[in-house]
């Protein structure tokens, strides 16, 4: 089990890698503005906010859907091979991706965290960061043209389909008890979902833009690549080793990841030019991303029963709202007022911790 999710992740993560590090690249060689490229990038996470509400509706995410998904990813990997150079063409792929990736992560998080212990988690977790990294330091080497990427994509949706397969026979489906006894109730703890939205709002100038900004202040693609590189070794050092932070209170470390993701965001707004300030802010990944995520997941796997529909809507609601709005906003800012992304980024990330806080003190976690 631990090889098969290992698989996934590494494969799962080295797309997430192609699609973040270098489509954002791939869009501006062949014509397209920066707000152009923020709107193709919001469509998926959109996509990916809307699906989880079909599930209320009575779809389940069953071992069935999840196969349908790696069908939908590996389908549209190809897809985009042949509507790279046609703006709504492009737009109704990433819809389908969009779609297929909505189903994929919940189910195996789900999976991963009921067959092994939350603090072994991090170390099959790791394998994502694995491929996410290595996909980017392979791939910069030989980005001759748009598609180069296209083809690097087409192959790891492959072989994730392929390790997803065979994860899904080890599903074991939720009780019908929990299925029919549980609400999912959100607008009870509002201030937490706002709060985790917000942090992925703030994390649009890094996702859709960061290899650009880096790149417009006369940093190199492959010295940019490398600072893409850094911030994930810092997250799998961090994911390694975070099984005993995750014993302590999930909801105080999501107040402190949050905090020094407000002072990241600011680093990188003063110090744009400045190589070194890039380094340490890269370096915050570990905190920023990797703890918590992981505080995320595991403090929604305990408060809700219905696990699955749980992390559906939180990859729905913050990865996907958030990141639609987060690409929107940060397409616009970008071409506008690019001296003030980050800027944007870490004034709405503080705005996040507030509401994160909030929750914390109507739990009475400090």
């Amino acid at each position: 089990m631990a090889f098969l999710l290992s698989g996934f992740y590494f494969f799962y993560f080295a797309i997430v890698g192609i699609y973040v590090i270098f489509l954002p690249k791939v869009l501006a060689m062949v014509g397209y503005s920066g707000v152009e490229i923020g709107i193709i990038f919001a469509i998926a996470p959109l996509v990916r906010f809307l699906v989880p509400f079909a599930f209320i509706k009575g779809f389940k995410l069953s071992k069935e859907s999840f196969q349908f998904a790696l069908v939908l990813i590996v389908a549209t990997s190809l897809s985009f091979y042949f509507t790279l150079h046609n703006f709504y063409e492009l737009i109704l792929t990433n819809i389908i991706f969009g779609i297929g990736l909505s189903l994929l992560l919940p189910y195996v998080e789900v999976m991963a965290l009921s067959f092994i212990a939350k603090e072994r988690y991090g170390r099959v977790r790791l394998f994502g960061s694995l491929g996410f990294i290595i996909v980017a330091l392979v791939l910069v080497k030989f980005l001759s043209s748009a598609n180069i990427a296209i083809f690097y994509l087409i192959f790891v949706s492959g072989m994730s389909a392929l390790f997803g397969y065979f994860l899904a026979r080890y599903d074991v489906p939720e009780t019908q008890e929990i299925e029919e006894s549980s609400e999912l109730k959100l607008f009870s703890h509002w201030s937490l979902w706002v709060g985790l939205t917000l942090m992925q709002v703030g994390f649009g100038p890094f996702y859709n833009f960061f290899t650009l900004y880096e790149t417009d202040h006369g940093i190199t693609l492959d010295m940019t690549i490398y600072l893409w590189s850094f911030g994930v070794i810092m997250e799998i050092i961090m994911l390694y080793f975070q099984g005993r932070l995750l014993q302590k209170n999930v909801l105080f470390i999501l107040q402190i990841t949050t905090s020094i993701t407000v002072l990241r965001w600011f680093l990188l707004f003063l110090f744009p030019q400045n190589l070194a300030i890039s380094f340490l802010s890269q370096s915050l990944h570990a905190l920023s991303f990797a703890l918590f995520h992981s505080a995320a997941i595991v403090y929604l796997f305990s408060l809700y029963k219905k696990r699955k529909l749980a992390q559906q809507f939180f990859l729905g609601i913050t990865y996907g709202l958030g990141g639609f709005l987060g690409a929107v906003y940060s397409g616009y800012v970008y071409q506008y007022f690019g001296e003030y992304l980050f800027l944007s980024a870490a004034l709405i990330t503080l705005a996040a911790f507030f509401f994160i806080r909030l929750e914390a003190r109507k739990t009475s976690v400090f």
